[in-house]
């Protein structure tokens, strides 16, 4: 039987990743088989297949399509490499929507926390991008802290030879940026200096995958048992936000710090070949990490920050969704009493894969750990200044989930969509009234909560206003204001407050509740539990922070008053 072109196969397949049944199944097998044999010709195929290959192995309709897509992207990398042999132009796969496949090579500009792990990670190490990078000023003020004397080339002469100095202190070339990353973490500093002193040198380095299990290709979880998808997929329209919160919460289980780690590490791969480093991600804290399994072969892990990285004031979880062990998208939620806002980001590959059911469980994780009673989603994540969002309608996925926008304006506009579109089944809202539409939050209440409470409110706001405060009664020196705010918190409270006085958390409160003038006036159990929650936010469980946050009143009224009003 003759084989079908590559460009029929191609679309087979891909008409069919989701479509189930047996039957589907038993040709689905059949075209894998003849894929195997197919050689694809140009970039653009090869990169069609490997997200087929992803789709069916996130969603396998059987064991043998399973197996066959595991065998297919354990070898994927060969693939690539023959077309690099044949010329092909490789740049094709450095877009960020398909970025990461085995036998590629990436390039970006790393943190140091990310680039610290990287090195020890990763084989072949990275290099730094020498033809990409120059950014020689601020080679010479930070340099000089790693290499001996490069003070009286740097500061005073021209076309300083950086490569040769580097190369002398190093000893030898081709492991320049691993040495700079352990002579940096060797400095006498504190974790989050060092972070600040090598990133400010935006240092572009390269990387190959080869075939890493890093590679978005082959980098999936071990799972038993695999859930097989013999029916149809779960529609957005069948999805009740409203159903899913109200169910019994799903059980969080907490992991040992090995398995935490090995969770955290995973985050860091999955984002690293998408290029995508958030806070949350590199940063997150192996001994907080909680499993939820949902259902339909779903996972879902949350996390928080270390105690010495976290925000000043909102509590910070991050976390990682698996379909059948492969990572299928990454969460970020940031809160403050019985508020967080949301971020959701599903990868490209798998957007086609019951996104709302998904999300829809993600949220309920997420109200069971943090207590959260109000949603909020970022104005990025509707589509301001998010194209990407804008043409998929984004808006429109969570308005009919139940967010409504915070803005009076743009709720008016939303109902004016929402009748058009009834009116007209035809009709689709254009791209100038959806970043419109995008140019603030959208917000959902769970029943109890206070509505519209948190429409208005912002840290930013608490922040500028304290930042107001130092400059008008301590000419902007934050070291007076931070003493003096700190000896009058301690002085307010008393007693262990005064034991706590030096910490982070505590001098950051100190200078916030300058604002709060009523504080003199309140309660001996208000303020014992505003120390409570002052240790709390720099204790081992950033949760606990949360939660008694929600029992405190007089702090929420004050902080809720100061974020609300510019």
């Amino acid at each position: 039987m003759p084989l079908p072109s590559s460009g029929r196969l191609l679309s087979e397949l891909e008409a069919s990743r989701y479509r189930f049944s047996r039957e589907e199944a038993t040709g689905l097998a059949k075209l894998l088989a003849q894929a195997r044999a197919t050689r694809f010709h140009d970039v653009s195929s090869l990169i069609r297949f490997h997200e087929v290959l992803m789709v069916l192995r996130a969603f396998p309709p059987s064991a043998r399509v399973l197996q066959q897509c595991e065998s297919l992207l354990n070898l994927f990398w060969r693939r690539v490499e023959t077309l690099r042999a044949a010329g092909a132009d490789m740049d094709d796969f450095d877009p960020i929507e398909v970025s990461g496949i085995a036998g590629t090579a990436m390039q970006d500009t790393l943190g140091f926390d990310l680039m610290r792990w990287l090195v020890k990670r990763l084989p072949p190490k990275p290099e730094i991008a020498w033809d990409d990078y120059d950014e020689e000023r601020a080679l010479g003020a930070v340099w000089p802290r790693v290499i001996p004397l490069l003070e009286e080339d740097a500061w005073v002469e021209a076309n300083i030879p950086w490569r040769k100095w580097l190369e002398a202190a190093q000893g030898s070339a081709g492991k320049d940026a691993a040495w700079l990353v352990e002579r940096f973490d060797s400095l006498k500093l504190p974790d989050g200096e060092k972070a600040q002193l090598y990133d400010s040198l935006r240092m572009p380095v390269r990387w190959r995958l080869e075939n890493s299990r890093i590679s978005r290709t082959r980098n999936w979880l071990p799972v038993r048992p695999v859930f097989y998808h013999q029916e149809p997929l779960i529609e957005r329209k069948n999805v009740s936000l409203a159903r899913e919160l109200a169910r019994r919460p799903p059980t969080l289980k907490k992991l040992p710090p090995a398995q935490g780690e090995g969770i955290i590490d995973l985050i860091r791969e999955v984002m690293l070949v998408r290029y995508r480093e958030l806070y949350g991600t590199t940063l997150g804290d192996p001994r907080s990490v909680v499993r939820a399994d949902v259902g339909r072969g779903v996972t879902i892990y949350l996390w928080n920050l270390r105690p010495q990285r976290r925000l000043p004031l909102r509590a910070y979880v991050a976390g990682l969704t698996v379909k059948n062990g492969v990572p299928i998208n990454y969460i970020e939620a940031i809160g403050l009493f019985e508020w967080i806002e949301v971020g959701f980001n599903t990868f490209y590959t798998f957007r086609g894969g019951e996104v709302a059911w998904v999300f829809a469980q993600v949220l309920r994780c997420l109200c069971h750990l943090t207590g959260a009673r109000c949603l909020s989603m970022y104005p990025y994540q509707l589509g301001q200044n998010n194209e990407e969002a804008i043409q998929s309608g984004a808006f429109w996925f969570y308005r009919k989930l139940g967010f409504r926008p915070g803005r009076a304006d743009l709720f008016e506009l939303a109902e004016r969509e929402r009748a058009r579109i009834a009116r007209d089944a035809e009709y689709r809202s254009p791209a100038r009234t959806l970043r419109r539409l995008a140019q603030g939050h959208g917000f959902y209440e769970l029943p109890g909560s206070e509505l519209g409470a948190w429409d208005r409110f912002s840290t930013r706001n608490i922040g500028l206003r304290v930042n107001q405060r130092m400059a008008a009664q301590f000419g902007g020196d934050v070291q007076r204001f931070r003493n003096r705010a700190v000896k009058d918190l301690a002085h307010l409270l008393g007693g262990p407050a005064t034991k706590s006085s030096s910490s982070s958390s505590f001098e950051t409160f100190a200078m916030v509740l300058t604002l709060v003038p009523e504080l003199r006036s309140w309660s001996i159990s208000e303020k014992q539990g505003l120390i409570d929650i002052l240790k709390a936010k720099s204790g081992r469980d950033e949760m606990r922070y949360l939660h008694l946050l929600q029992g405190h009143g007089k702090l929420r009224e004050a902080l809720l008053r100061l974020g609300s009003s510019a």
